[in-house]
């Protein structure tokens, strides 16, 4: 299963020219970028793991790609995105995030039924790659 967030999530994976372009479009609107790590790509985990810092002030994206080239070495078995904040008055916060790393295997999510009170019906996902432990789920 392909797991979908973020901007540009139901295209085929970008490549590195295109992560490129769209990381200079962020920096050109002045935006800072940072790359985030996880191994639970839960849709209400929003916060992944940092590498590094954000790159405020960042003239062009060769810096973030040399960053990207280095956490796909560690973290390359992982979801790894690209975070583009905007800390401009008024805004004050994440403008684009797209995913740029997938694991070879997506397992998907486990749609869970819970039946309440007065026919009430409520579900809940629950990702197939937590009933691995941390760091262990996509090897």
């Amino acid at each position: 299963m392909r797991i979908t967030q973020g901007a540009f999530s139901f295209l085929p994976d970008l490549t590195d020219e295109q992560i490129r372009a769209q990381v200079q479009y962020c920096i050109d609107n002045g935006w800072a970028v940072s790359l985030e790590f996880t191994d639970d790509p839960h849709p209400r985990n929003t916060f992944w793991e940092m590498w590094g810092h954000p790159m405020f002030d960042n003239p062009d994206a060769a810096a973030l790609m040399m960053e990207l080239a280095e956490c796909r070495k560690v973290y390359g078995d992982r979801y790894i995105r690209v975070v583009a904040f905007d800390a401009s008055h008024g805004w004050e916060s994440v403008r684009l995030s797209f995913i740029v790393n997938r694991p070879k295997d997506e397992p998907g999510f486990h749609l869970e039924r819970q039946e309440r009170a007065g026919r009430m019906i409520t579900y809940t996902t629950r990702s197939y790659a937590t009933d691995r432990p941390a760091g262990h789920r996509y090897s």
